[in-house]
């Protein structure tokens, strides 16, 4: 493998202290802005949340000469819509779906609350053009810009829904991850790698809830895929540990893993470069349709590089070192006489704890 690096000596388990203040702090800013958001009198929720969970409208929109998808969001803003989902029918060049959130009811605009995304849409594409009234249709009417040929409404339940199977997804692959890892190394580097992972999926919430970045779909598909690239990130340090563990007997786990984290680190540079430097292509021409699915990648592309090295390792190294102290005292409390007292050789006996490799 092409390596940029070859001689890095950087003591990170030295800096973990600070790392993971760091993760401490971002965690209490999201946490602080979910909470202040959700009880804040007039406020915004804690998570900006699309279509797909609030519930809304979809409209199958045809047109006789298709407007540019920013265009018909501009003008769904114009009347009130700020959050609006524009995509591109897969097998019909001159159709457009078109989701709305829940507007409410508003006399003015609409006197059914059933029918209130599709007044709001009617509304902005009447800046296009006239609409083909009734039964008729482009063909039949040459005055007219467009026409809505369906509309679909999506319940605040059926949203909750979708929020919970996505939920529970997101546990089963954790869960799943755990196990793997448990039974490929140790449960430790098993709890150290999925505490990671939590810690990436936390702190990407969290900058949604900051910035109150539009939640999807799309935006849970790219959490999910934020869940593998932790993980597998993780799990090269972890085996790189293990075949230093083999080959450096002498060593301290402390020294072996800032070894193998440094060991690894060109190959970190060099994928999660690339990772990264795709994301951003995506955040900064991908466009409004997958700005949540790109911004997601953005952060969690950070933050999963960064937890392996401030999260995942340490976490993995302190629990290993608790249970060598606990095996210490344990043989050293089996080592005492009938009176309960310690014997002298036990006192005098140095116990060492050797990491088991597997």
């Amino acid at each position: 493998m092409f390596e940029f690096f070859t001689n890095i000596h950087v003591d990170w388990m030295g800096k973990r202290k600070i790392l993971i203040a760091i993760s401490i702090f971002l965690l209490l800013a999201g946490l602080a802005s979910a909470v202040g958001r959700q009880f804040t009198e007039g406020g915004t929720d804690a998570f900006n949340l699309g279509v797909d969970f609030q519930g809304g409208t979809v409209a199958t929109v045809k047109f006789r000469q298709k407007p540019a998808g920013d265009e018909i969001r501009s003008a769904l803003q114009s009347v009130g819509v700020p959050d609006s989902v524009i995509q591109d029918s897969t097998d019909k060049d001159d159709e457009v779906l078109i989701k709305v959130p829940n507007m409410g009811r508003r006399e003015e605009e609409c006197p059914r609350v059933d029918e209130s995304g599709r007044c709001f849409v009617k509304k902005a594409l009447d800046t296009f053009g006239p609409e083909a009234e009734g039964a008729s249709t482009l063909q039949d009417n040459e005055a007219a810009a467009y026409k809505i040929v369906g509309t679909d409404s999506v319940g605040p339940v059926a949203g909750a829904q979708l929020r919970n199977q996505a939920v529970i997804a997101t546990l089963l692959g954790l869960v799943g991850i755990l196990l793997f890892i448990a039974f490929r190394y140790d449960w430790t580097y098993a709890a150290g790698a999925v505490i990671a992972v939590f810690h990436d999926v936390l702190i990407t919430l969290a900058f949604f809830s900051i910035f109150q970045w539009e939640i999807s779909l799309t935006v849970l598909a790219a959490l999910l895929t934020l869940v593998g690239f932790s993980v597998n990130d993780s799990i090269v340090i972890f085996d790189r540990i293990r075949e230093n563990l083999t080959l450096h007997r002498g060593q301290s786990l402390y020294d072996l893993t800032n070894s193998s984290i440094n060991q690894t680190m060109s190959r970190t540079i060099v994928t999660n470069g690339l990772v990264f430097l795709s994301v951003l292509a995506l955040v900064l021409f991908g466009g409004e349709v997958l700005r949540g699915f790109s911004l997601a990648l953005f952060v969690g592309s950070i933050t999963g590089t960064y937890s392996t090295i401030a999260i995942a390792s340490p976490i993995a190294i302190w629990w290993q070192s608790k249970l060598g102290a606990a095996k210490v005292k344990t043989v050293r409390a089996v080592s005492t006489g009938k009176d309960g007292k310690e014997l002298a050789t036990a006192s005098r006996r140095s116990v060492t704890r050797r990491p088991v490799t597997r």
